[in-house]
């Protein structure tokens, strides 16, 4: 069993990856690893800050260490929120503040439902070096209400290009198979096996 350490303390993204890796991984996070560092998000693209945590976090644990960065780009907001998406509402914020200061700015938009993508970079570290980074992109629209009660962060306002229901409304199955975290790691695990 390959064992893989996930870069966060949240709780919601170990377990998708989990879910998306199956029974073939011991996946854990640094709630595990107490002695692990808090990484600031520093960068300036979902890349720079998968990399600063993979590779941080690589320093204390052996083996493989996982990052994701991700976020929401909403293109009536000029990319808003983007790489500051769960930092949105500002520190300390809870996923159900991001989504109110974003209902907030979309009311100032005309329309109610405007085109947005996910995105996520996800970046493999072992000792301090990076093995390889992993883009994954889901296209969709945001609208300026929240629908479902599954998922995290911004997806009871998110709907993917070729479906009715927010990522929050679709069985984690369907959300796991087709997500921008689906999609970077597949991305990985090709890598992986090559």
């Amino acid at each position: 069993m390959q064992t893989l350490v996930i870069a966060t303390r949240n709780a919601h993204k170990t377990r998708e990856i989990h879910q998306m890796l199956g029974s073939g991984w011991d996946v854990r996070d640094l709630t595990a690893l107490p002695h692990a560092p808090e990484v600031e998000e520093t960068g300036q693209t979902f890349q720079d800050n998968a990399v600063l945590k993979a590779v941080t976090i690589s320093r204390y644990v052996t083996g493989l260490v996982l990052a994701d960065d991700s976020g929401l780009e909403v293109d009536a907001l000029n990319g808003v929120p983007g790489v500051r998406s769960a930092r949105f509402a500002g520190p300390g914020a809870t996923d159900a503040d991001n989504r109110n200061l974003l209902l907030k700015e979309l009311a100032k938009v005309p329309g109610d439902r405007f085109p947005a993508r996910f995105c996520c970079v996800m970046a493999l570290a072992s000792q301090g070096e990076v093995l390889g980074t992993f883009p994954g992109v889901v296209e969709g629209e945001v609208i300026p209400a929240e629908r479902g009660s599954g998922g995290f962060g911004y997806d009871p306002m998110f709907i993917p290009r070729g479906y009715q229901e927010t990522f929050a409304e679709l069985p984690p199955v369907i959300k796991n198979s087709i997500s921008h975290r689906a999609r970077a790691l597949a991305r990985m695990l090709e890598f992986l096996r090559s």
